[in-house]
């Protein structure tokens, strides 16, 4: 396989690095690279590649906060324990609404949505929604951390990441957001947002590699595991960076010029689908 589609690989690795965990959405900015740098591969693999790169984000979740969400730490007391069990109770409520609607429809949003123009618009209508949010009045916090929020705030948490389903939308973004509407202040909507990537990216890459086999489309040449190896690496040292910078950012500024760009971006794909650029 030619050296481009390796460096292609490592370019798509930096984009769901990067874009996985800033409320721009991960999957339409690769949908929108794919169209102009397209992998020189099957549409099954492609479909399969999307979703499983994500594994290396996880895995930069794993690293960064693994204290926090290893709930058999010898280093925490009994207590800290059971709050850490607690916090991934909560987040296995959050992923229940994604999780049912996904399994179901998954197949309808890969045909249907997964082009330029349904991207640009989910891009422009989530950036206006940002701004918006950003004007609301929202001082009063229902917590400060990502620990201690209800059930009932992270089932309704979990409902707004059905609309990540939407590509363009922005799983990232959908939780931020709603988990802010619902009083949490933008560290903690972060925080869990981060958290429920976890059991959400295994469980949509699990649905997609068994697809991908039961589809009879299991055999892989060794030039394809390899790009598949280097987005997984890539996307995994990227999301190092940008979960921290995230982090670091939400605690200073607002999510306003995440909207604008998001606007931005979605008006010139609308531009460069029209034109044909672009499908």
């Amino acid at each position: 396989m030619p050296f481009f589609e390796f460096l292609k690989a490592f370019l798509i690795g930096v984009v769901q690095g990067i874009t996985e965990w800033l409320p721009v959405s991960s999957t339409g900015h690769m949908i929108l690279l794919n169209s102009v740098l397209k992998l020189d591969v099957s549409e099954a693999f492609w479909d399969m590649f999307l979703v499983v790169i994500q594994l290396g984000s996880i895995l930069a979740v794993l690293v960064l906060f693994w204290q926090r969400l290893n709930p058999f730490s010898t280093k925490k007391s009994a207590e800290e324990r059971r709050a850490t069990w607690s916090l991934w109770f909560h987040v296995v409520v959050a992923i229940i609404p994604s999780g049912v609607i996904g399994i179901l429809f998954d197949d309808w949003f890969d045909a249907h949505l997964h082009k330029a123009i349904p991207v640009a618009v989910a891009l422009v209508v989530y950036g206006i929604v940002f701004l918006f949010l950003e004007r609301l009045p929202l001082h009063r916090r229902q917590t400060d951390s990502a620990n201690g929020i209800s059930y009932k705030t992270a089932f309704l948490i979990g409902a707004f990441q059905v609309l990540s389903l939407i590509p363009g939308t922005s799983r990232s973004g959908s939780t931020i957001l709603g988990a802010m509407l619902l009083g949490l202040s933008r560290t903690a909507a972060a925080e869990f947002s981060f958290f429920m990537a976890v059991p959400t990216m295994l469980g949509a890459s699990g649905i997609k590699i068994l697809k991908f086999v039961l589809d009879g489309e299991a055999a892989v040449s060794g030039g394809e595991w390899a790009i598949l190896a280097i987005g997984c690496v890539t996307a995994f040292l990227v999301s190092l960076a940008a979960i921290r910078y995230l982090m670091d950012y939400v605690k200073r500024h607002s999510f306003a010029a995440f909207g604008v760009y998001r606007i931005a971006l979605g008006i010139l794909v609308i531009g460069a689908a029209l034109m044909g650029w672009i499908a």
